[in-house]
């Protein structure tokens, strides 16, 4: 039989190796752990600029107003960062493949934060291009909403005789937000 006293020592002795291990593991993860709670406070939020709804609509009516001064008949598309929509103003007699065209447009210009007329040339050549991007479309009419060099919105216009015309009645809605 083993001896009482020789058993409560050997608990004694494993408690007091546990409890110096506890202490360096809490140490331990205090000490690291502390070190990432203070890292996730930096680096996983951030404050970024957006356009606010009332920017976008006036950006968009601008831009249709302009159409219409010339007798276009077009879509206006305002998109967030994200390219989801935000306005999507449509002219009277627009056809219904100006909204999707508008769209994309301002989807791709926000994407690339440059106007969909310069992209055009980067879509040409043989295998993948930029144009196998799903919601891209690579024609003049799409201008960024950008600030401080950051891409925050894009406007699109479809539905005008040209890409060049569809581009001059965006730049219009881009020149209200400066």
């Amino acid at each position: 039989m083993a001896n009482p006293a020789h058993q409560r020592s050997v608990v004694a002795m494993d408690l007091k190796k546990i409890a110096a291990q506890v202490s360096v593991a809490t140490l331990v993860v205090l000490t690291v752990g502390g070190g990432y709670a203070a890292a996730d406070q930096r680096t996983t939020t951030r404050t970024e600029k957006v356009l606010t709804i009332d920017a976008a609509i006036k950006a968009a009516q601008a831009t249709l107003d302009a159409a219409e001064k010339e007798n276009q008949r077009v879509t206006v598309a305002v998109v967030d960062r994200s390219g989801d929509l935000v306005v999507l103003l449509a002219g009277d007699g627009a056809g219904p493949q100006t909204e999707e065209s508008a769209r994309r447009k301002a989807f791709t210009a926000v994407s690339f934060n440059a106007p969909t007329s310069e992209l055009a040339g980067r879509v040409t050549g043989q295998g993948a291009t930029l144009r196998d991007i799903p919601g891209t479309l690579f024609l003049g009419g799409g201008v960024p909403v950008a600030v401080d060099g950051t891409s925050v919105a894009g406007i699109g216009v479809g539905g005008a005789p040209s890409g060049d015309l569809d581009e001059k009645y965006a730049k219009a809605g881009l020149a209200t937000l400066r």
